[in-house]
């Protein structure tokens, strides 16, 4: 099946068998978000001008996320900077959505249960394997020295901000990250924008963890 580069990120982000985050939210979320922003960039829907994101088509692109995107940056009509977006984009519900889709597809399998007994907790196993199958193995071969295609290139390139290649890649080197994560992979239009929404996805994580902290 076909999954999107949030999509991809989410079944990076849960364990395979108990289905629980190996990253938290507050820069589970934002990655979201960003792959959100990231994927209008690589179908040529947004683009980075100035340090600033803007529509530069509004065709939809058929997945009801991506579209509700694209359509409220086309109506909003102004340049903003990418943490603005990717502030705004991210939310818990987003992920819920996302993974509700995918449990829907039959690729996870949504089970609820109880922490001691009293709080509420969901958890997200899978329940058809070959799809993340198919992500690692492209992931895989990119940080053993494959050229990436340009979305698995988004996809690392987001993990390594969000910090969850070193979850889900543990052995994987470094440096090869972050040669990827840096790199002119797409084009220097969608490399920058991608360099400006991992920015603004560490910056909206740190924001979140201090106001978590100080609540």
């Amino acid at each position: 099946m076909t999954v999107t580069i949030a999509e991809e990120l989410l079944l990076l982000a849960y364990s395979e068998d108990e289905g629980k985050q190996l990253i938290g939210v507050t820069q589970l979320d934002p990655a979201l978000g960003g792959a959100i922003l990231a994927e209008l960039a690589a179908a040529g829907r947004v683009e980075l001008a100035d340090d600033k994101v803007t529509v530069k088509d509004r065709t939809p692109l058929g997945d009801e996320e991506l579209d509700a995107t694209l359509a409220r940056m086309a109506e909003d009509g102004k340049a903003r900077k990418p943490a603005w977006w990717v502030q705004r984009v991210q939310s818990a519900k987003l992920r819920k959505r996302l993974l509700t889709r995918l449990a829907g597809a039959g690729v996870l399998t949504e089970e609820h249960g109880k922490v001691l007994g009293i709080f509420p907790t969901t958890r997200w196993p899978e329940a058809d394997p070959s799809v993340e199958a198919d992500v690692r193995e492209r992931v895989t071969a990119a940080l053993a020295g494959a050229e990436p295609d340009a979305r698995t290139a988004m996809l690392i390139a987001i993990m390594h901000a969000a910090k969850l290649d070193r979850k889900a890649f543990p052995g994987a080197d470094r440096a090869r990250v972050k040669e990827i994560a840096e790199g002119e992979w797409a084009g220097a239009a969608v490399a920058k924008t991608i360099a400006a929404i991992n920015a603004a996805i560490a910056v909206t994580a740190s924001t979140a963890a201090v106001v978590a902290a100080t609540s």
